[in-house]
């Protein structure tokens, strides 16, 4: 699929990007290419997978400075020198979005795994963004989307969106009947980026937003820059 248009002023863009700590298919590590797929999502709000890189202290694979340069802010979600949590990283732009709280959760499971949670204010009222990066077993991503709707239930009624890497090659929808409250969108190829047949990027959505469009961003130099492919949704109030 090619670059969205512009998102609608009643609308907001929420992308997800698993930009694999900024080494393409080609096993370079250029950010640069990373900002490139970024400027061109049009997005407001994207969260991010493996935007960490693996050894401790686990500096940012994206560099704090370039997004600073681009205009981006970046949720403070308690890893020193990180640009997120567990790899998870949230980043948003624009003048009608303002961070209310961040917060994150420990998710269960054979690897070490986490998401991230910040809630906004913004055009579309408050919103509640959680990033996540599931596991490579199928029974741990199980445990960690049960364990994700229970975490949830603690937290005060705000609409929201759940985005990330689900990891799950399964063409039935084993982890969506395991949330009924939200509603997942429509599975998309998103991985590998050169010839995308895995659907492992995903996003859904509470009760209170629905969906204008929904999509994969293909255009060069998505096709290089990671081994994933960014998924983005135009979100807007239901009704």
């Amino acid at each position: 699929m090619t670059r969205p248009d512009s998102p609608r002023p009643d609308t907001l863009r929420l992308a997800s990007y698993n930009i694999q700590k900024c080494v393409g298919l080609d096993l370079r590590r250029q950010p640069q290419r990373i900002m490139q797929v970024l400027e061109r999502l049009g997005a407001q709000i994207v969260v991010l997978q493996e935007a960490d890189k693996r050894l401790p202290p686990r500096p940012a694979a994206l560099p704090h400075f370039m997004l600073d340069e681009a205009g981006w802010q970046i949720a403070d979600l308690g890893g020193a020198g990180s640009l997120g949590w567990h790899g998870n990283a949230v980043i948003w732009r624009g003048p009608d979005i303002t961070v209310r709280k961040t917060g994150h959760h420990d998710l269960p499971g054979f690897e070490p795994r986490g998401a991230v949670r910040v809630e906004f204010d913004t055009v579309l009222g408050p919103l509640r963004v959680v990033g996540l990066h599931l596991g490579l077993l199928a029974r741990s991503r199980r445990e960690q989307v049960i364990h994700m709707r229970q975490d949830s239930r603690a937290l005060s009624d705000m609409p929201t969106v759940w985005a990330g890497d689900f990891n799950d090659w399964s063409r039935q929808p084993v982890l969506d009947h395991l949330v009924p409250d939200m509603r997942f969108l429509p599975p998309l190829p998103s991985f590998p980026a050169a010839q995308p047949l895995g659907s492992l990027d995903r996003i859904a959505l509470s009760s209170g937003l629905s969906v204008r469009a929904h999509g994969v961003h293909a255009d060069r130099p998505a096709h290089i820059a990671s081994d994933h492919l960014p998924v983005w949704a135009d979100l807007r109030l239901a009704g």
